[in-house]
């Protein structure tokens, strides 16, 4: 399984704009001046340091005309990224089962995102798409109860992989938990052990692709809430990239 090194910046967009050389097709992605977008709010600006968002993105291998589903986008921050990366080639489509008003702006704003409201469980892409992108969002997933018993995650992952073109990719990040904690903290201190998401992903037929310690921290022991002040923004984060099978 591959790790991502923890490089700077700069290093980063040379290795990605090195990677993308090899097919004169698809343009680099310009990660410094997706950062530096003056239409990004200045609350996720602050956020940069912690969320690492370039690395991330580049990790996830998402490139210029990529089709990205992404899960509950909230407040747009990565979407601004993704729509970004993407560039005018590609879409973002942001799929919310209650889209909020600033989300909505968003796409306004930005031809290559398209809002798409939809149950929980659903993924209403009008498209296959090259890349489904959850962040911190899958601990959630398991607190939605669906009518008939279980929660969301089984279908999502089911309706990820329908979504995705053979060969795509399924990116989560989320808060861990512990070894042996599993799904049982997911509604009180929202946070899963990645061990049981990667096995649940697994068993809907994806592959494990990669995984990255750039967003581990060591001190957190995994007993706090996640947004406690002190810990909000430092969490042990696990990274996972998953693989549809090409057939």
């Amino acid at each position: 399984m591959n790790k991502l090194p923890t490089a700077g910046l700069a290093g980063l967009i040379l290795l990605t704009a090195a990677a993308c050389a090899t097919t004169a097709a698809v343009p680099s992605v310009d990660y410094a001046a997706i950062l530096a977008d003056p239409s990004r709010p200045e609350a996720d600006r602050i956020r940069d340091l912690d969320r690492k968002p370039a690395e991330i993105v580049a990790f996830a291998g998402v490139k210029a005309g990529d089709k990205v589903a992404e899960l509950a986008p909230g407040g747009g921050y990565f979407t601004r990224i993704l729509s970004g990366a993407v560039g005018p080639a590609g879409r973002v489509y942001a799929i919310a089962s209650k889209p909020s008003a600033g989300l909505q702006a968003l796409a306004a704003a930005r031809p290559n995102v398209v809002v798409a409201a939809g149950a929980p469980g659903t993924i209403p892409a009008p498209e296959p798409v090259d890349v489904v992108w959850t962040t911190l969002n899958y601990h959630d997933f398991k607190n939605v109860k669906l009518e008939g018993g279980g929660d969301a995650a089984a279908v999502i992952n089911a309706a990820a992989f329908k979504a995705l073109k053979p060969g795509g990719t399924y990116f989560i990040v989320d808060h861990e938990a512990g070894a042996g904690v599993g799904a049982s903290a997911s509604s009180t201190l929202h946070r899963i052990e990645g061990a049981l998401v990667r096995r649940e992903v697994e068993e809907a037929g994806f592959r494990l692709d990669g995984q990255s310690d750039l967003l581990r921290h060591l001190a957190d022991d995994h007993s706090t809430k996640v947004q406690e002040s002190g810990i909000r923004g430092k969490t042990d984060q696990f990274i996972l990239r998953f693989r549809k099978p090409r057939k």
